[in-house]
């Protein structure tokens, strides 16, 4: 058979006898993006207390907001850290950078990283460009990121790490304003210290937040920044007339958090809440013992009462996890708490202190639509036939296989990145690499039982559901690609028996 001969006979093979019933039939099985996905078995009838964090939680903010951030941050950075003016030119760009991903500080590369460390060669950029992919091995000696280089626990550069991973969704605008800089430093040829580049970005974006920057566009315009959405109102009022008890715990101001609340729920939105701490300085709040509670009074003034009780109705700043314990009582399994911060809100709550979590990955939705097109599963569905045969063909030396082997290879590389530009140009999915489960979704599987797209997914179940994770098969217990494509249902004829096709 000649070389073009069998590739053809293989991708028709594909379309006339495989394809008709593999698509169909995952097409018949639809994902639906309002689900509620389990890492661990947990029943919401053991679940006595619900907890929440605010922003992304239990309020969503438009896409305004995130162009806001960046700009002001912009600003900060030519006003206050004197950098170019010229850096005006670039605007926020919202389908840039994903959820995830880490920054080289000391190479000022941002790059998705899989499960084990490996980098995932075509989505390193430097600046607003793509490094090649030969430049990043001769970089890291390869494509692995050995531990000590890697984040902290909660995602930092400290400590010798030279790796930082953006894990907030407010994070987004910072991984963009940094690659904007650095590109405007190479277009130019203007020499710079990454390191000093990247601490200035940082702190301006910690400035937008703590000199109110935010805070008051949104408390100003609060119909712009907040999408309204009276689904939270109905999983709250839900869990009351279950009899549940709820707290918030957020990081944010009071009278921003009662300004989002009254909008989002109604001015009585106090009355459904247990206990509410504002400006908690989580991840501290889950491990510093030594800062005790502050009453906030309706005008916002800190009180210096000592605190014995947590009561129903007032607002508390500051204090810890472990005088909340002690206050209230809430302890272990009975509780679970929602938060959209892997790190900084629930790997605390799961690896210390026993309680339940839920993480809040308003991604998920939309990846979710895509997975469900058509065009998506037929890639997927190629692309995994691929991997098959080629798996299966290997064993095949003569040239006349080897060259077809190396056209399937290249094939298949295409059909990858065809599968990245369905969820984002640059970095592709929050949850996958090429075959590897990325970084973010290992410490997601890690810290969160479960996980959702937004906290209205618990309106579609009941209060005593019992969520069950799905058995996913070991490698060693799965069948090879080749025992699936060659035998049973859907067989492939070995090259041989092919010979005569022409």
């Amino acid at each position: 058979m000649r070389r073009e001969g069998r590739k053809t006979y293989w991708y028709n093979f594909f379309l006339s006898l495989l394809f008709p019933e593999l698509v169909p039939s995952i097409m018949s099985n639809m994902l639906n993006p309002d689900a509620i996905f389990s890492n661990n078995e947990m029943s919401l009838s053991d679940i006595e207390i619900y907890g929440f964090d605010y922003d992304y939680t239990l309020v969503f903010y438009s896409k305004h907001l995130h162009t806001l951030i960046f700009n002001a941050a912009r600003d900060l950075l030519i006003n206050e850290h004197r950098y170019p003016a010229e850096i005006r030119k670039y605007d926020y760009d919202p389908n840039f950078a994903i959820r995830g991903l880490h920054y080289d500080v000391h190479r000022a590369l941002l790059m998705k990283i899989d499960a084990f460390h490996y980098i995932q060669l075509g989505t390193v950029y430097r600046g607003l460009s793509v490094v090649p992919d030969e430049e990043v091995i001769a970089m890291y000696d390869g494509s692995h990121v050995p531990l000590e280089q890697m984040s902290d626990f909660y995602g930092k550069s400290s400590h010798g790490n030279t790796m930082k991973q953006f894990m907030d969704i407010f994070s987004l605008p910072e991984m963009t304003l940094l690659s904007c800089v650095n590109e405007y430093f190479l277009k130019n040829n203007i020499d710079y210290e990454p390191v000093h580049l990247y601490k200035d970005v940082k702190d301006s974006i910690r400035d937008v937040h703590i000199k109110g920057i935010m805070y008051r566009a949104i408390e100003a315009d609060i119909e712009k920044y907040i999408c309204y959405a009276e689904q939270t109102r109905a999983v709250l009022a839900k869990l009351a007339d279950h009899g549940k008890k709820m707290f918030l715990i957020t990081n944010s101001p009071s009278s921003f958090v009662d300004k989002g609340m009254k909008f989002i729920v109604g001015k009585d939105w106090r009355d459904l809440f247990d206990v509410v701490i504002v400006q908690a300085d989580k991840p501290n709040f889950f491990n510093d013992k030594r800062r005790p509670f502050r009453k906030v009074n309706e005008r916002g003034v800190l009180l210096w009462d000592k605190i014995h009780k947590l009561q129903k109705g007032q607002i508390y700043k500051q204090g810890n996890l472990y005088e909340f314990l002690k206050l209230t009582g809430w302890r272990g399994s009975k509780v679970l708490y929602f938060g959209d911060h892997i790190y900084s809100d629930l790997a605390d709550l799961t690896l210390k202190h026993g309680w339940r979590t839920g993480a809040i990955i308003p991604e998920l939705r939309s990846e979710i639509k895509i997975m469900n097109t058509e065009k998506y599963i037929q890639t997927m569905t190629w692309l995994q036939t691929l991997t098959g045969l080629l798996e299966h063909m290997q064993v095949h030396r003569d040239p006349d296989s080897q060259m077809i082997l190396e056209e399937w290879k290249k094939e298949r590389k295409e059909m990858r990145e065809m599968n990245r530009n369905f969820f984002n140009a640059q970095f592709g999915s929050l949850f996958r690499t090429d075959e590897n489960p990325t970084y973010f979704l290992r410490r997601l599987s890690r810290f969160a039982d479960i996980y959702m797209a937004s906290l209205s997914c618990l309106l579609n179940y009941e209060p005593d559901y019992t969520f069950y994770p799905r058995r996913t098969p070991l490698q060693h217990e799965l069948p090879g690609w080749s025992d699936q494509l060659c035998t049973g249902t859907f067989r492939i004829p070995f090259l041989q028996e092919t010979v005569q096709i022409k």
